[in-house]
């Protein structure tokens, strides 16, 4: 059984419930204004308070901690039970961290329905706290679902292309149809859990405590990859993703391409519920084919595209395929590399599509073709853009080399040849970056440019700066952020690798008795 930590203030409840209640508070105000500074007021405790647990959590554990633990429907198994260990911590942070940046982003630009919009906001952000602390699968499944209902009308109402109603549409049925499999698969452990234990049960904590027959672990597997891959999103399953984030809201690009909920779902539950066939030679050989496909696809693609926010999406796209290799080279540094990786995106990727959404703001569009030169009209976007580009390609220093650097460790220490492969796409990037980047700062100047573009104000400075000291802090001083998930990822790499594990035990003792000799 997983150790578990409780603390005495429920200090998860709050931070999956604040939002939301802070939603209904700024339903009841009337001036725009002061839903504006309300929303940022809701956010930014939000944001403290999980400052504040950042702070307390332990690190170098695999214990769960901040538990939380009640009887919700007993005689199905379900239960209300939250908590965080090292694989899921850094994600609420990151959710705060983000909200806040979200809401200054539109403070000016959104001038739509602006109470819906920023309720729909902070909805959206219960739901993504719910998802990354709850450890009952059902609880789990809710969150997952709910998520749908703010995300549909970020789309649907404010996104600025002429075809989102499409695209929110086709992001919804494509996520439900992933869902449908997943919760078959949810109940398939529960149903294996009763079959041992004669109850039902779809808490986390319980299910690891029960073993799977290898056919049955390969069938809930792939049930609940289905679920997890459309919402990712895994190559080939990714055709929305374009779509919601070309035609939906820059918010809605923030939080999807910069919180990566699907590769949270294989290392929170698909790899330590089911290591045989995690660790299965054909489900590794086929989650590393598609894992090195996006990788090369989605960069080559992004080379061709004109439009940067189009750019972007198969930036990410290429990514997330970095991400599933790291996990699924089954060793320590693939699967560290691929956490903090996720964790990176959130600064890196999210800060582009931020600085492309300041692009579109001033111009109408982001076509790289139309808006040449821009260094001479609007250095302070020129030089984040730099910074962040810079991270998203992994170079030293910033935090993309970090988590990059490990995957690829991970991966040439399970089969070079991935790795040889998967190095290629390190190439891509840096020339879809750098070529997109020549272009549109240094290029010569667009006659079609308006004569007066003004440059980043306060509150965008204001976000680029604080992603910039994220994107520094990881890439120069990563022990902190490390130390958080290495308890949790030894975990997983011991589940998955049951006979390892077994062996250093055994060598523990010995290496105790050496060093007092």
């Amino acid at each position: 059984m997983q150790e578990e930590l409780s603390f005495g203030f429920p200090i998860l409840t709050f931070l999956t419930f604040f939002p939301l209640l802070g939603a209904l508070v700024v339903w009841g105000l009337k001036d725009p204004a002061q839903v504006r500074r309300a929303t940022l007021g809701i956010a930014g405790i939000e944001m403290v308070v999980a400052a504040l647990m950042l702070m307390l959590f332990v690190p170098d554990t695999a214990a769960m901690q901040f538990a939380e633990r009640h009887e919700w429907i007993p005689f199905l198994g379900i239960s209300y039970h939250l908590a965080v260990d090292g694989i899921s911590v850094l994600f609420l942070a990151l959710t705060a961290f983000l909200t806040v940046l979200l809401v200054l982003y539109s403070w000016d630009s959104v001038t739509l329905k602006p109470k819906a919009f920023y309720m729909s906001i902070l909805a959206l952000e219960t739901t993504f706290i719910g998802i990354f602390a709850s450890i009952d699968l059902i609880v789990f499944f809710v969150f997952w679902e709910l998520m749908l209902i703010p995300s549909y009308f970020l789309i649907k109402l404010w996104g600025p292309g002429e075809d989102r109603h499409y695209a929110a549409l086709k992001y919804v049925l494509y996520t439900l149809l992933g869902s449908v499999f997943m919760l078959v698969g949810f109940c398939l452990l529960s149903l294996n859990y009763f079959e041992a234990k004669q109850v039902y049960s779809f808490d986390f904590i319980d299910l690891l405590s029960v073993p799977i027959p290898l056919g049955d672990q390969l069938l809930i597997f792939w049930l609940i990859f289905l679920g997890l891959a459309f919402k990712a999103p895994v190559f080939p399953f990714h055709s929305w993703f374009p779509d919601a984030l070309v035609q939906g809201p820059i918010p809605m690009s923030v939080m999807f391409a910069g919180i990566k909920m699907g590769t949270y779902g294989f290392l929170r539950f698909s790899m330590p519920l089911l290591p045989d066939a995690s660790r299965n030679e054909t489900v590794v050989a086929i989650l590393m084919t598609l894992g090195l496909a996006a990788v090369v696809y989605g960069a080559i693609v992004a080379i061709i595209q004109p439009d940067f926010r189009r750019l972007l999406v198969f930036s990410s796209i290429s990514h997330l395929g970095f991400v599933v290799i790291g996990l699924f080279a089954l060793n320590f540094q693939g699967i560290q590399g691929s956490l903090i990786t996720m964790i990176n995106l959130g600064f890196s990727t999210a800060g582009l599509f931020f600085l492309a959404g300041f692009m579109y703001e001033r111009l109408g569009h982001t076509d790289v073709r139309q808006c040449t030169g821009l260094a001479r009209k609007m250095p302070l976007l020129a030089i984040f853009l730099l910074i962040i580009g810079m991270a998203s390609i992994g170079l030293p220093g910033t935090n993309g080399f970090v988590g990059e650097f490990l995957i690829l460790l991970g991966v040439f220490q399970a089969w070079w040849v991935w790795g040889a492969i998967a190095v290629t796409g390190v190439i891509f990037a840096a020339a879809y970056f750098l070529w997109f980047y020549e272009r549109a700062i240094f290029g010569p100047l667009k006659e079609s440019l308006p004569s007066v573009i003004p440059d980043l104000n306060t509150r965008e400075w204001a976000i680029g700066v604080s992603l910039s000291i994220m994107i520094f802090w990881i890439g120069l001083y990563p022990s902190p952020f490390l130390r958080m998930v290495n308890g949790s990822v030894q975990a997983v790499v011991d589940r998955v690798h049951p006979e390892t594990a077994i062996a250093q035990n055994k060598m523990e003792p010995l290496s105790r008795e050496i060093m007092k000799n």
